[in-house]
């Protein structure tokens, strides 16, 4: 995985968090901060998980991100 699709990742991620706090119905100011914050944590995840693929990619010895 090569910088491109890290930033293709993080923007789509964007995207995302950006839909998602628009998807409150009647849950009020309560509902939209718990969206926010899942989908931030889905972001934070899924954007470590493609640093892990890439350093393996790699072959780094160290592929904690």
């Amino acid at each position: 995985m090569n910088i491109k699709h890290l930033l293709l990742l993080a923007t789509l991620a964007l995207t995302g968090l950006t839909l998602s706090a628009c998807d409150v119905n009647e849950g009020g100011p309560e509902e939209l901060g718990e969206n926010i914050e899942q989908t931030a944590d889905d972001i934070g995840n899924d954007i470590e998980d493609a640093c892990e693929e890439a350093k393996e990619g790699m072959n780094a010895s160290d592929t904690d991100c």
